[in-house]
């Protein structure tokens, strides 16, 4: 096949006239039979510029084999049609664009041609490529923060301990608790790392006695947690466990030590609440924003976590007042177990 005769192609010219998709016809060996006017749009320039020469000229050497087995193959099977496939494509001015094209063989019908129907992706493709940078360069931050910032931070912990047994001296408890704030601060900083990640494994989670867990992990000192939820909610344990730890150490810093929290149920989830102090009617938008914090020994990015947990789960959070003056987060949209 060596050409494409008008009086065939004249109802297939008229439907891809006005595609914004480059819409081509190819021969088997990839000659370029037909382009519509998008070319111009899609390509910058005329849409008969390329007629008669090889599309596979103009795909990127580091793409050309892979594209040039896909179109092989659908070569050989009339009536297929390919998988989407992205490559590099020569621009009219000589840059090189990213297309997706999905090409199929329709010999068997009067196009008697290969169709390649193309679009633009490159301000896709970008974006794609800088988020994949950015990730990196995050793994990498979180290996820094997580081995050669620990590492020498444990030493200083221990250190302190052995301090404490051979002097009495008024400067150790504050040095223990400046460490103690930045071990919390890599916690903190490690947990937003995994800002937008999806969750894992979802599970029937015990409400009740997950919150108990979390209440004995965290500092909590005289304070007391009233669990009054008997449900099973599914959820990421891990991350929920980031969740309600957060909830209850942000209780703990607001509320003073001899505060009271109560886990409680809701018609479509659950809510923490404490007897602190309440949040101040003025800062309520503000309290989830990462940094943002009252406490002289926060690390601010607590509430922030909150967010994300429940952003990852589908969940919805909101702070109200409490039934006893305190402060009530009310997490939404939860999926019962039982």
């Amino acid at each position: 096949m060596t050409s494409w005769e008008p009086e065939t192609s004249a109802a297939f010219r008229a439907l891809t006239e006005y595609s914004t998709d480059l819409v081509s016809v190819l021969d088997e060996s990839g000659t370029i039979l037909y382009q519509s006017p998008s070319a111009e749009r899609v390509l910058g320039e005329e849409s008969d510029e390329r007629v008669g020469t090889n599309a596979f000229e103009y795909v990127h050497p580091d793409d050309r084999g892979r594209i040039a087995e896909t179109f092989g193959e659908m070569v050989r099977s009339p009536g297929t049609v390919t998988e989407r496939v992205e490559y590099r494509f020569e621009h009219g001015d000589g840059s090189w664009i990213w297309i997706e094209s999905i090409a199929s063989n329709r010999t068997d019908t009067t196009i008697d041609g290969y169709v390649v129907n193309s679009r633009d992706v490159t301000e896709r493709k970008e974006k794609q490529q800088r988020l994949e940078r950015q990730n990196e360069r995050l793994e990498e931050f979180t290996s820094i923060v997580s081995h050669d910032l620990r590492n020498p931070l444990n030493v200083a912990q221990g250190r302190v301990e052995l301090v404490r047994e051979t002097c009495d001296s008024e400067h150790v408890d504050p040095l223990d608790r400046a460490l103690d704030r930045i071990d919390d601060l890599v916690d903190d900083l490690l947990t937003l790392a995994r800002r937008g990640e999806p969750i894992g494994e979802t599970e029937p989670v015990d409400l009740a006695e997950l919150s108990e867990q979390c209440w004995r992990t965290v500092e909590t000192a005289d304070s007391t947690i009233r669990p009054s939820i008997d449900r099973t909610i599914r959820a990421d344990r891990s991350r929920l466990r980031q969740l309600l730890e957060n909830l209850i150490r942000n209780a703990v810093e607001h509320g003073g030590t001899d505060v009271t929290l109560v886990v409680g149920e809701l018609d479509e989830g659950f809510y923490v609440e404490d007897t602190g102090p309440g949040i101040p009617e003025d800062e309520g938008d503000e309290i989830f924003e990462a940094g943002y914090s009252t406490a002289d020994d926060g690390t601010g990015f607590g509430l922030s976590i909150v967010k994300e947990v429940a952003d990852a789960h589908g969940w919805t959070v909101r702070v109200t007042d409490g039934s006893a003056g305190g402060t009530r987060f009310e997490v939404t949209g939860v999926q019962f177990a039982r």
